[in-house]
């Protein structure tokens, strides 16, 4: 079985989606690069994260092609293969649709550095002007506005977070729910203080060594 370690993840990390809370049924998506290999192990769509086994993900290459799998790749693989091309530093997706960031999207703003744990993504969440769900059109936006952020609100559907392991872009949409339930929360009591942009570079760099990094 192709990418047989990258599928199991797959399967993990979608339960732990569930768990999470940051996203329910089968919605949403994940996928993990394999950049030696040059292949990519991504989630079926319609498939339900607890019914999901490795043989079911799907497996395939950066041009769309699948390899292995009698079932079809998520009806998002455009923007999975899309983000592999822009950015080579990052060898996982992950997009969900959870409640309080997809809230901040549908208002069609970015989400500001409220707090200092925004710094997973950058200094601030980006915003994706919207368009039909599976389109190039939704992939050329999401690339456009994502920059060099690790994470992405799209307009009025949910969120996307990238990082260097699937552990990375899960860790990041998790911190950044946090992080708009806390807008969320602070906006209907008055208006939040938000961090600096001086602070925010500051906070970004030691986010760089945050962990534990020992070789």
């Amino acid at each position: 079985m192709k990418l047989a370690k990258e599928r199991q993840l797959i399967v993990e990390f979608g339960k732990k989606l569930i768990d999470a809370e940051l996203t329910t049924g089968s919605g949403g998506n994940l996928s993990i690069f394999n950049r030696q290999e040059n292949l990519i192990a991504i989630k079926p769509t319609g498939i339900p994260y607890y019914s999901l086994t490795p043989e079911d993900v799907v497996v395939m290459t950066p041009e769309g092609e699948v390899v292995e799998s009698d079932l079809l790749p998520s009806s998002e693989y455009r923007f999975h293969l899309a983000l592999y091309e822009k950015r080579p530093n990052v060898n996982a997706v992950v997009h969900t649709h959870q409640v309080y960031a997809t809230t901040i999207a549908c208002l069609n703003i970015e989400l500001p550095a409220v707090h200092y744990l925004i710094g997973s993504s950058g200094d601030k969440v980006p915003i994706a002007k919207y368009a039909t769900y599976g389109t190039s059109e939704l992939s050329e936006n999401i690339i456009a506005a994502i920059g060099s952020y690790n994470a992405c609100l799209m307009a009025n559907h949910g969120i996307v977070t990238v990082g260097k392991t699937i552990s990375n872009a899960f860790n990041t949409a998790e911190g950044i729910e946090l992080v708009s339930r806390i807008y969320y929360q602070a906006k209907s009591m008055g208006d939040p203080v938000i961090l600096s942009d001086e602070e925010m570079g500051r906070v970004c760099q030691k986010f760089t060594t945050y962990g534990q990094n020992k070789k």
